[in-house]
């Protein structure tokens, strides 16, 4: 038989498909090939960084598997683990069935499912700029299309609402609302959070509320945006990674609203999630012991991320050429560096990578213009190792603005 050296096609629909997070760990590999160390500071893992999961979730999901739950489970997910994401919802005052609560790989196959049933070819998204990369990604796999919505980096990185309100055509299905935010680490206040709410209703859309950061906020948890009409047609996404510091547990939940008007959606979702079998069932067992369990570790949590928020952002500020908002929750900051003319963000990012061994992230890679300066900072590094990469960060900044960089 003969034999053919032609490459075997790729769907066009990978050309679409970007995900910056990951994707400029090919230029650090780069850059250690070559003897520099590299200090990661592109991806929210809190575990590299000497955070721990607390034992007794451990504890749990050994337990589980050494009493032979390694099977598949149900593919919604164990009960009693979508009992206790219920039971949470409640007891933060959003009334929650289990029956309309599914359990997923992270918050991230929650958000793929959903615009997977819930999309058509053509079929519009409302996203924040920055946004997380995800929702964009997931979007152009599937031939939809994003429309940005700003965020103000001058009022704290909260949505413009007039600018939202231009951007609704007929194919617009729904808004993503992430709060607390990543990439800004932004907390909307209560205003914000009901005109997202009455806007979404307004115009018959879904909300996608993105939660999976409400416990890290500084000042104490956010509460559900379900929370403002509890009939709207919301769907709430968290999981264990963050917050509960087990991030590739992969253990996640969605709740759907309950609002008849979302039934067809959540029959869809079930569907779905049938054909992808279920979540790492082990993993389940930890949900039910985090929400059930003791959380008082989450204020020494909080304490630490606001201490390297505050270092971060009084640090940044300090240099000259950068401009940095203070985070109020969840573990990043965007900066933005007053770029020379003809430079791009991604011009300052890779030259900070290839000088110092700081990884970073462009702010473009969230969907912000290349020539507005944002780069992302996971600070979960300990604060004095964040002195010592601040340093780094100041004085390639002198050199890049004066044309040396």
């Amino acid at each position: 038989m003969a034999l053919t050296s032609t490459p075997l096609p790729v769907a066009d629909r990978v050309n679409g498909f970007s995900y910056a997070i990951r994707n400029i760990v090919v230029e650090a590999k780069k850059v250690e090939a070559a003897g520099r160390k590299v200090a990661y500071l592109n991806i929210g893992d809190p575990i590299p960084f000497g955070f721990v999961t607390p034992p007794h979730l451990v504890e749990a999901v050994a337990q589980a598997m050494r009493d032979g739950h390694n099977g598949y489970t149900p593919s919604p997910g164990i009960l009693h683990a979508r009992e206790a994401v219920a039971d949470d919802f409640r007891e933060r005052g959003l009334p929650v069935d289990p029956d309309r609560v599914l359990l997923t790989s992270g918050t991230s196959e929650g958000i793929e499912l959903t615009l997977t049933a819930l999309l058509n070819a053509g079929d519009e998204v409302l996203v924040p700029t920055p946004t997380y990369p995800l929702y964009t990604a997931v979007i152009a796999k599937l031939g939809a299309v994003e429309s940005y919505y700003r965020t103000d980096p001058a009022r704290g990185w909260l949505p413009d609402l007039d600018h939202l309100a231009t951007l609704v055509t007929p194919r617009t299905r729904a808004l993503v609302v992430i709060d607390p935010n990543n990439p800004t680490g932004a907390v909307y206040p209560p205003d914000v959070r009901r005109a997202l709410v009455e806007f979404a209703e307004k115009h018959g859309l879904l909300l996608i509320a993105d939660e999976v950061y409400a416990d890290l906020a500084y000042d104490g948890p956010v509460t559900p945006l379900g929370l403002i009409d509890p009939d709207a047609a919301i769907i709430s996404y968290s999981s264990l990674s963050k917050a509960y510091l087990a991030p590739g547990w992969r253990a996640g939940w969605m709740a759907v609203g309950r609002t008849p008007r979302l039934d067809g959606l959540l029959a869809g979702l079930r569907k779905l999630a049938d054909g992808r079998l279920c979540s790492p069932g082990p993993m389940q067992y930890g949900i039910t012991a985090a929400l059930r369990g003791d959380r008082s570790f989450q204020d020494t949590l909080r304490a630490q991320l606001r201490e390297r928020a505050d270092i971060t952002t009084d640090r940044l500020n300090a240099i000259d050429g950068i401009t940095c908002v203070r985070p109020t929750g969840a573990f990043y900051a965007m900066p933005q560096v007053a770029l020379p003319p003809g430079k791009t963000d991604v011009d300052y990012v890779l030259g900070l990578l290839r000088a110092t061994g700081v990884l970073t992230v462009f702010g473009s890679g969230f969907g912000t213009d290349p020539a507005m300066g944002a780069f992302r900072v996971v600070f979960l590094a300990p604060p004095a190792d964040l002195h010592g990469i601040y340093d780094r960060i100041a004085a390639y900044t002198s050199d890049f603005l004066a044309g040396r960089g």
